[in-house]
């Protein structure tokens, strides 16, 4: 018997990153169905679709700027898991009363992440151990601004030397956000 592609549907919300086709061909390569739309759709498009989850995909613009693009209140109601990669963490962080500041030290490129709390998001996963202990990640990094204060209810569950919160997670609400691109 053969399941139905779209019992199980992705809506990916395109914040202009260059890696959101790949966030899309990741889950399609996991035999999940997904749609990329623009961050800027509305209440009505998003139940029509009625995702199953929502990805933020990351952008090149930044949350500390006045009129950047913001998720639709929405998704952070819908009791849908929500995933923000980059861009996408930081605008979650900062629509859900955490704070984004610009960093002195730009990543870009090949960066170590060290899980600092075990959590469902990067159980499993590991490249290396760190001297703690704990799991360190390779990941590719991309971002000029990061998150400096996590919304309350949130958890920060790996960080890097520049970046204190490189994975947040609330667990309640199945919200989870990378400053990393776990797609690349």
């Amino acid at each position: 018997m053969t399941q139905n592609i779209h019992d199980h549907r992705i809506l990916i919300l395109d914040f202009g990153s260059q890696y959101t086709q790949l966030i899309a061909r990741r889950v399609r390569e996991l035999g999940v169905y997904c749609e990329l739309w623009a961050w800027d759709v509305t209440e009505e498009q998003i139940k029509s679709f009625n995702p199953q989850g929502i990805i933020l995909s990351g952008g090149p613009e930044s949350v500390t700027e006045e009129n950047s693009p913001r998720a639709p209140e929405y998704v952070f109601n819908a009791g849908v898991p929500v995933l923000g990669v980059c861009y996408g963490m930081q605008t979650m962080a900062e629509q859900l009363g955490g704070k984004v500041q610009g960093s002195d030290k730009r990543e870009f490129g090949y960066a170590q992440v060290e899980v600092v709390k075990p959590n469902d998001l990067l159980a499993n996963i590991e490249d290396a151990i760190s001297g703690e202990g704990n799991a360190l990640l390779d990941v590719w990094m991309s971002h000029g601004d990061k998150v400096i204060a996590i919304p309350d209810g949130f958890e920060t569950v790996a960080l890097t030397p520049s970046c204190p919160h490189a994975a947040m997670v609330n667990t309640d609400k199945q919200f989870y956000g990378v400053q990393f691109h776990p797609e690349v």
